[in-house]
């Protein structure tokens, strides 16, 4: 059999049996639960699925996502707190996101501390920040939040996250009047919430391990994919061995546990 054919076959193998192992446990879990491997998930009545699943947030692919059944108790009052956190979390996430790329463009003028004769543009992007920027400059930045929070930011009936602010919660443009507008719209705002929160961590990580948010992965020199010999002689890394068989696109290494670290063939 020709080598690339040979190879082809080969992860092919591999691919499939890694889609198999996840499919297998779905099988088993889905017939434990409902009677059937391709059961009716509505004969799973004691889902926690059920106790809030006509709630916003519910959308597709994976509808009412609470696997720790953390919501199984129909508790209204635990679910409120979560969903208000949850929102405010993803609102402080988006304005993170913002302010990670807009500064990359864009600077004030001026001086941040006249005193110390620091200017805005003197403040790198990211993490690196945090130690530039003075005391000062943070505690006013904790009163006006703490302030924000406390004493405007009042919340106005019993649905979490609703402030009173109306439309993109500018307050003049008024309240959205239209119900199926209003919910998609709060819909969005809970997915573009939760695509923030994983989108900042993975900044806040990138930006840790390489210098930058937009860091280039190849400084990161204590990565555990850059395998190295255990011992003086010559062999090939797992990476050699294994390239190409790790993940969605040909290239990939796929070992995010690092377990391929200072191991050889």
């Amino acid at each position: 059999i020709y080598p690339e054919i040979k190879k082809t076959k080969l992860n092919a193998e591999l691919a499939n049996g890694r889609l198999a192992m996840m499919a297998i446990i779905g099988m088993f879990f889905q017939d434990g639960l409902t009677g059937s491997a391709w059961g009716d998930w509505a004969n799973y009545t004691s889902s926690p699925l059920r106790a809030f699943e006509g709630e916003l947030g519910v959308q597709a692919p994976v509808g009412f996502w609470d696997p720790l059944g953390l919501s199984s108790d129909g508790d209204v009052a635990f679910f409120k707190r979560r969903r208000e956190v949850e929102l405010k979390h993803g609102r402080i996430s988006m304005f993170a996101c913002m302010g990670y790329i807009v500064p990359e463009y864009f600077r004030f003028p001026g001086e941040l501390s006249p005193k110390l004769g620091l200017q805005f543009s003197d403040i790198p992007n990211g993490l690196a920040a945090i130690s530039k920027v003075p005391g000062q400059g943070w505690s006013q930045i904790v009163a006006f939040l703490g302030t924000y929070e406390l004493f405007i930011n009042t919340p106005v009936g019993g649905e979490p996250g609703n402030y009173g602010k109306g439309n993109l919660g500018l307050g003049f443009l008024g309240p959205v009047t239209d119900p199926e507008a209003r919910k998609k719209k709060l819909s969005a705002e809970l997915a573009n919430g939760r695509l923030a929160m994983v989108a900042i961590i993975g900044m806040f990580f990138q930006d840790g391990l390489t210098g930058s948010a937009w860091g280039d992965w190849a400084l990161y020199v204590d990565s555990p994919l850059r395998a190295e010999a255990a011992t003086s002689m010559p062999a090939r890394t797992p990476q050699e061995v294994l390239v190409g068989t790790g993940g969605p696109f040909p290239e990939n290494f796929w070992d995010p546990a690092g377990l391929s670290k200072n191991k050889t063939e």
